[in-house]
């Protein structure tokens, strides 16, 4: 599980967003509320108060000093900042509430960014030492996190890191627009912010830093009787670590807490949980299903426990290695001996927590990752932070999403709900859906139940524990794989869309992932933002909606600094979906605006890069006849090809190699470019080109047991659309359009095996069994796919696993499946889209992304009136 998206999850009960939203008096510091001083401005960036006095002047970038704070200290801490900084007239920001401050040092926060509170900007190295100097005076000693991307003055508050003062932005090795500082040669060039402290090779390190820099690591691991042998997880928390007892050659492990970092939402610190923890493990000293406790220590201001290393596998590894509806083919035998197995592990735990209560304990935090299967059988149940006394009778402070439970369960009953996800999760693995709609744990114990041989009322206990009495008797959503069925889940999917549509908003107009807050104007592309949903919906016949429409202009013809530029992330992709829906002259300056950058240093992808730009300049050269533009596409296309590198190899990015496969960030996109322009010229060597992009991607694929080929990620195998072998699929299928080859031919047959699995983990277009009914629907005639396909069909019906209905109508969740999306990448408009592909009398595809081995003349590089002929 990805553990960003939990922060999102706080603002609303129904969908992610940025929690800069949650900014309310209630939490807030006085200085949060009051003015700015006279002759000073102030601002709000992102998360941050931001306070420039008139007239000042800063440098683009240098030393900035980054204080720290607790949560009990910091309206103190921002008084003592304040009342120095604005007399001295230096421009400062700060966090503008004690709900920023807990997220900025939770758990799972960045931790390259960890423990900043204030910043405060000097104007050069001599101002830099004399706040350092008299502000340590006043703030010298008090607690705080330590900011790991710094170096600490004294004993702290204070930090220094030298960075951006500037919103700069540049493109980063790996192709991505980043934040960005000058180096020494007037080049731009990422600045990393990451949990070491660094100095630039062509910054000079002042000499009133260096006896800081001289104190840090004063104690060492080899002064330890461990020898570490792994890292086995990192967190804002701290480490953990596998290792070896020096006296004594046991397997130990080793749980690392920072102090003041690592915050829970009862603002409880590392270091305090971790004494929990131990405590815990003494209390329940001499059970078989806890680990052993063999030491505890303090190094370097940070604490350590030293725990049994229990052999093993943790539940939620054997469960992706036996789980049997991922399985293409699956018999009564395979199934049953599955639930049989299922059925011990989950009696096993069920037993270790009785007996674990029975000890007053609540173990707080019970999830298949921290449930130890040993070789024989037994289990052992792992990670007390959360722990607490049963008399205590507290809420829950840390959970695994999906087995949180909610913040009315008090005591066992924390634990209580926990396992009763844990027995619907063996069978059904989808109960981050509970925490939107908890009455889907009745649907999915019902089917559940109808696969697998378990016993009459087995989830019934679970089901009324997680839904409440009436949780089993809902309605289950359906939807059916037949002309009717479609023109109901179109009205159903476009209504749920358009209702929670928020035109108010300048960041987004509907929700969807994360990844709309990540970047500047991230709520306007097509993969996460505006565009992509606009789009979903008009090619599948729900309609165009111009006040939507509207909105993407306005904030596309005057984006952020920093927005993106590529098909899928960015300005381009907005381009392309305005001229789609007709607003041609807008979408071309836009294109000019794009001209501006500098886009030849993007990487190779699709996504954000180089194939997705040139996609879109050929298109707009064809449609337009603009002899420029074709020179631009062009340009991108030789950039292309001199960038790809041999067939056996990765492609080269700026200053490193590639690390990904499939369609958006992988050599499919470069092969889908390639071969475009081979349509469009005739010229066989792009054909050739296209050919050695793909088998690139082949390369980083394997064949799993049952014929299915997927991408190897090296500790997990992908099918999927975005990142995975079926993004390949239909870029091959194409370029089998037009050449033969045995291998392609034989990969593409193996990558369809991916496509018809049982069971996904999610409904989304990119990431999901949404991809895989666009995959498979492309080899029919349009609207006839789930007539034509049996696959296609049980595939559709499956999509009811995941729905929910809000306010009347079917909406879906996006990634993880905490919180319900839109977006055309992980929520409903892909659902829509991919529906539409298998039902619509009419073609619908991805951009540039045609029907398999549709034939296309010369000069087709999907012009646009051919779409809009199409559409009506």
């Amino acid at each position: 599980m990805d553990k960003r998206y939990e922060v999102y999850c706080l603002m609303d009960a129904r969908f992610y967003d940025t929690p800069a939203r949650a900014r309310g008096d209630d939490t807030a510091f006085a200085q949060a509320r009051r003015p700015a001083p006279d002759t000073w401005q102030r601002s709000e960036l992102d998360d941050w108060i931001v306070l420039r006095p008139d007239g000042a002047r800063l440098p683009l970038q240098g030393w900035k000093i980054h204080v720290s704070a607790c949560l009990d200290n910091a309206a103190r801490v921002l008084t003592d900042v304040w009342d120095y900084c604005v007399p001295r007239r230096i421009p400062f920001k700060f966090l503008p509430g004690k709900d920023e401050l807990l997220l900025a040092n939770a758990k799972y926060a960045h931790r390259g960014s960890s423990g900043k509170f204030v910043t405060i900007y000097p104007a050069d190295e001599e101002q830099l030492e004399r706040v350092l100097t008299e502000l340590d005076t006043v703030l010298g000693g008090r607690p705080g996190p330590y900011v790991l991307s710094d170096l600490r003055w004294g004993e702290g508050p204070l930090y220094v890191r030298y960075g951006a003062f500037a919103e700069r932005f540049c493109v980063s090795p790996a192709g991505e627009v980043e934040p960005a500082i000058e180096d020494g040669g007037g080049q731009l060039v990422p600045d990393v912010r990451g949990p070491t402290f660094q100095v630039p090779d062509w910054v000079e390190l002042p000499g009133f830093l260096a006896p800081h820099l001289a104190a840090r690591g004063g104690a060492r691991v080899a002064d330890l009787p461990y020898r570490l042998e792994s890292a086995l997880h990192f967190s804002n928390s701290g480490g953990l670590y596998a290792g070896e007892d020096l006296r004594t050659g046991e397997r130990v492990v080793l749980k690392e807490a920072r102090p003041y970092a690592g915050l829970t939402a009862d603002g409880r610190d590392a270091v305090a949980r971790l004494h929990r923890e131990r405590e815990t493990l003494e209390r329940l000293s001499g059970l078989d299903c806890v680990p052993a406790l063999r030491d505890h220590f303090v190094m370097g201001e940070h604490h350590f426990l030293v725990e049994e290393f229990v052999e093993g596998k943790e539940l939620n590894h054997l469960f992706v290695e036996r789980y049997p509806l991922t399985r293409l083919r699956t018999d009564e035998r395979v199934t049953a001996d599955y639930t049989s197995w299922a059925v011990g592990v989950y009696d096993r735990v069920e037993r270790a927590v009785t007996r674990i209560h029975e000890r007053g304990v609540v173990i707080g935090d019970l999830q298949p990752s921290n449930i130890i299967v040993r070789p024989h059988g037994g289990v052992v149940l792992i990670d007390f932070e959360g722990s607490a006394d049963v008399s205590q009778e507290r809420p829950q402070s840390l959970g695994a999403l999906g087995f949180t439970a909610p913040r009315e369960r008090r005591g066992t009953a924390v634990d209580d709900y926990a396992l009763a996800c844990l027995k619907l999760f063996l069978f059904m693995p989808l109960t981050s859906l509970f925490s939107i709609d908890p009455g889907k744990a009745g649907q999915l114990a019902r089917e559940a139940a109808r696969v697998f041989p378990l016993p009459d009322g087995f989830f019934d206990q679970a089901v009324r524990t997680i839904a409440g009495a009436d949780g089993a008797t809902g309605a289950e959503p359906r939807i059916r794989p037949d002309d009717e069925g479609w023109a109901k889940v179109r009205e159903s999917l476009s209504r749920g869309i358009l209702a929670e549509a928020t035109p108010e908003r300048d960041d987004r107009l509907f929700p969807g992932d994360i990844a709309q807050f990540a970047t500047p104007g991230g709520g306007l592309g097509i993969a996460y933002g505006a565009a992509g949903v606009l789009y979903a919906l008009d090619v599948t016949g729900a309609g165009r909606h111009p006040d939507h429409e509207e909105w993407l202009v306005r904030r596309a013809l005057h984006p952020e600094p920093g927005t993106r530029l590529g098909l899928y992330d960015g300005l381009h992709g907005v381009a392309y979906v305005l001229d789609h829906l007709g607003h041609r002259r807008e979408a071309l300056k836009i294109l000019d605006q794009c001209a501006g950058e500098r886009w030849k240093q993007l990487g190779l992808d699709l996504q954000g890069g180089l194939s997705g730009i040139g996609l879109n300049l050929l298109h707009f050269a064809w449609a337009t006849g603009d002899p420029a533009l074709h020179d631009e596409a062009r340009d991108v296309v030789d950039a292309v090809a001199a960038r790809l590198g041999p067939a056996d190899s990765v492609p080269e990015v700026s200053g490193g190699r590639h690390p990904y496969a499939g369609l958006m960030r992988g050599s499919a996109g470069p092969a889908l470019l390639l071969l475009r322009w081979y349509e469009h010229t005739g010229d066989s060597a792009f054909l050739d080109l296209a050919a050695t992009a793909l088998r690139q991607d082949l390369r980083r694929c394997v064949m799993r047991p049952e014929g299915e080929m997927e991408v190897d990620e090296g500790w997990r195998t992908m099918p999927y659309l975005a990142d995975g072998s079926v993004g390949i699929g239909l870029v091959l299928d194409g370029y089998l359009g037009h050449r033969q080859d045995d291998r392609f031919r034989t990969a593409s047959a193996a990558i369809r095996r991916a496509a018809e699995g049982g069971f996904y983990i999610e409904p989304g277009l990119f990431h999901g069994l949404a991809g895989m009914i666009l995959h498979l629907s492309r080899a029919h005639p349009a609207g006839t796919a789930a007539r034509r396909d049996p696959v296609v069909a049980d595939h559709i019906r499956r999509l009811a696993r995941y729905a929910v209905v809000h306010r009347g109508r079917l909406v879906f969740p996006g990634e993880e499946s905490l919180r319900l999306s839109l977006d055309l990448g992980s929520g409903s408009a892909g659902v829509l889209l991919a529906l539409g592909a298998a039902l619509h009398d009419r073609p619908v595809r991805l951009p540039f992304l045609g029907p398999r081995g549709e034939p296309r003349r010369l000069g087709q590089s999907e012009p646009l009136g051919q779409e809009v002929a199409e559409r009506r």
